[in-house]
């Protein structure tokens, strides 16, 4: 675990509705930035608190665990493939939501009559 102080100077909407932060910190110890780096591209939690962590705080951030095979949900996963379907070819759909329910309904209604 990695425990460094940071200020949040950029914070940025993307078009599937996650958010980008940008951190900044005063200059690392070799070690830590070779923390930082390995951690590249990988899920982990972050903490952010505008004052010091409590030992208990602190305690169970440390049993926390990430696979990197986590991530997105699978329903958040197609939702980002649909997203991409969509930029490709809207298929005549004003909107992303009006495309996404639509093709969520193609696949229930597939699902569904599986069922009988």
């Amino acid at each position: 675990m990695l425990l460094i102080p940071t200020i949040i100077e950029r914070v940025a909407t993307r078009k599937d509705n996650t958010i980008s932060i940008s951190l900044a910190c005063n200059e690392l110890s070799p070690n830590d930035v070779g923390t930082i780096m390995s951690m590249h591209n990988k899920y982990c939690y972050t903490a952010l608190k505008p004052e010091n962590f409590t030992k208990m705080e602190l305690d169970m951030i440390k049993d926390l665990k990430v696979s990197d095979e986590i991530g997105k949900t699978p329903s958040q996963r197609l939702r980002g493939v649909m997203y991409r379907g969509f930029e490709k070819n809207n298929e005549g759909f004003s909107s992303f939501e009006s495309y996404y329910t639509n093709k969520m309904e193609t696949i229930i209604t597939h699902l569904k009559s599986k069922l009988d």
